[in-house]
């Protein structure tokens, strides 16, 4: 699962008596590995919600004191997918952008639309040039290995990429035969499934099943994909 999201991500600083300032995006990206390495290591230590805020000129804004005068969206660096109530086109702009694709790959694959956009925005936040620690890419976020098996040659083409991830997802439905099987094969590995003869017992997974199958329901009823006419 991709650590980008657009929303819903809390960032860790060291101390709330060393409160992280505002820095502009061109200040941050000077010290990235710095402040990264500072976050991560006391995590364990201290939690304070950082927030983040784009400005008119196109830098961003991030502070632990938010002005009430500008619109902050909050991270968590290594958050699960979204939760339900976030999901919002003010939180995610790009959030209806590849509903065309989904209903495609849909067609072809056998799935459910709506479960389909829910793994994307689970993955990816609905952006095409996510990537991950570990290398996975793309809008449902696949390893490249996994990507040229199942035939993708670019996975930061989103048309490739949705068609590749929801292949995948026909495969683990196909074998699992269960949505909530085959989302966990598709976060923690088939082998993982098969291992604990279930849904793993790793927070992450559960916590990743449970978060996408609400997302499910969210596209499937709430929010559903309307064709282009």
């Amino acid at each position: 699962m991709s650590d980008i999201y657009l929303v819903v991500l809390k960032m860790r600083i060291a101390s709330k008596r060393n409160p992280v300032n505002r820095h502009t995006y061109r200040q941050m990206w000077l010290n990235v590995p710095m402040n990264l390495l500072l976050w991560l290591f006391f995590s364990s230590v201290w939690a304070q919600d950082v927030y983040m805020s784009v400005n008119e000129d196109g830098t961003i804004t991030f502070t632990d004191s938010p002005n009430q005068d500008q619109d902050f969206i909050v991270f968590d660096v290594n958050g699960p997918p979204p939760q339900k109530n976030t999901v919002t086109n003010k939180n995610f702009p790009k959030m209806d952008n590849f509903d065309d694709l989904i209903l495609a790959a849909s067609r072809k694959h056998l799935l459910s639309a709506a479960l389909i956009k829910a793994v994307v925005m689970a993955e990816s936040g609905m952006n095409p040039n996510a990537k991950s620690r570990v290398g996975a890419q793309g809008l449902m976020q696949l390893m490249p290995a996994t990507a040229r098996g199942l035939g993708v040659d670019d996975p930061w083409n989103p048309e490739q990429n949705i068609n590749g991830g929801s292949k995948y997802l026909r495969k683990n439905l196909d074998r699992f035969g269960s949505i909530e099987l085959a989302l966990a094969a598709y976060n923690a590995g088939p082998g993982n499934v098969l291992k604990y003869k279930g849904i793993p017992p790793f927070e992450e997974t559960q916590v990743y099943v449970e978060r996408v199958m609400d997302l499910y329901e969210l596209f499937l009823l709430e929010r559903p994909i309307v064709p282009t006419p």
